[in-house]
């Protein structure tokens, strides 16, 4: 009887202690990046859809309690991403907009990637949303040249 642990492949040397730490950084710096990109991305679209973010909008958009919203929200104005009128709600500063721009650009050359490759388009567009958090700009350059020779998607 074969068992598992003789098909599974030999454990692969651990990289370098200071290699391996800049990866896992690398990937809680853009855990954290994504929750700002997400919130920008959708301001932008209920400004442009609706011209008004409210908090209790985005707040059910993204799923979470409207203190989580309102949390981020006032991060997004720290930054400089964002502002807020009184009754008015959220609205973008010029560096808010050119951020969400570029994660909509992101999500947008992920999505054709995956379609390249037989994803699904819906699930293309779910899985796009992690990714695009991750992915370096080195990684979504050669996506855009692989792309430029594959012509145009279904």
């Amino acid at each position: 009887m074969i068992k598992k642990a003789d098909l599974a492949p030999p454990p692969a040397e651990l990289p370098g202690e200071a290699v391996q730490a800049r990866r896992f950084e690398k990937a809680r710096s853009a855990q954290a990046s994504a929750v700002l990109e997400d919130y920008v991305e959708l301001i932008d679209d209920l400004l442009a859809n609706g011209g008004e973010a409210r908090p209790t909008d985005i707040a059910r958009r993204l799923g979470v309690t409207h203190a989580t919203a309102i949390k981020t929200i006032t991060r997004l104005k720290r930054e400089g991403l964002a502002t807020s009128k009184l009754y008015r709600g959220v609205f973008l500063t010029p560096e808010g907009h050119g951020l969400a721009d570029r994660v909509r650009a992101r999500h947008r050359l992920v999505v054709d990637l995956l379609r390249a490759v037989g994803v699904p388009e819906q699930c293309a567009e779910l899985d796009a949303e992690g990714i695009e958090h991750h992915v370096s700009d080195a990684a979504l350059d050669a996506f855009a040249r692989f792309l430029k020779g594959w012509g145009p998607l279904p």
